[in-house]
């Protein structure tokens, strides 16, 4: 990928994520993947960082003999999501604006 990926969009990628429903951290992983390059050593970080900031809970539910950990997006979260959300459009807005050639300074 040619953009580089900036923490807010990793934290708004994967608030939209939870936003939908619970997930473990693995599917997580894989989900962003699917939109931008990262590894699981990379996401951790990003869920203990949102975990600290309120905007996720997490509790552990049995799996095949062993815990699985899920990530919940918590109110605090809900709107912080629903912030990069509408900063998301705006930015989107713009760059198109200045892609298409609308926008002069």
């Amino acid at each position: 990928m040619l953009f580089s990926i900036n923490t807010g969009l990793l934290d708004a990628c994967v608030l939209a994520i939870l936003s939908r429903g619970d997930e473990y951290g693995y599917r997580l992983t894989q989900e962003v993947k699917q939109v931008m390059e990262i590894s699981e050593s990379t996401l951790y970080p990003v869920l203990r960082r949102l975990l600290k900031n309120g905007w996720l809970s997490t509790y552990d539910q049995p799996f095949q003999g062993r815990n699985r950990r899920y990530y919940r997006i918590t109110e605090e979260g809900r709107r912080q999501h629903t912030l990069y959300l509408n900063e998301w459009r705006d930015y989107r807005k713009r760059i198109e604006g200045i892609f298409g050639g609308e926008t002069t300074v």
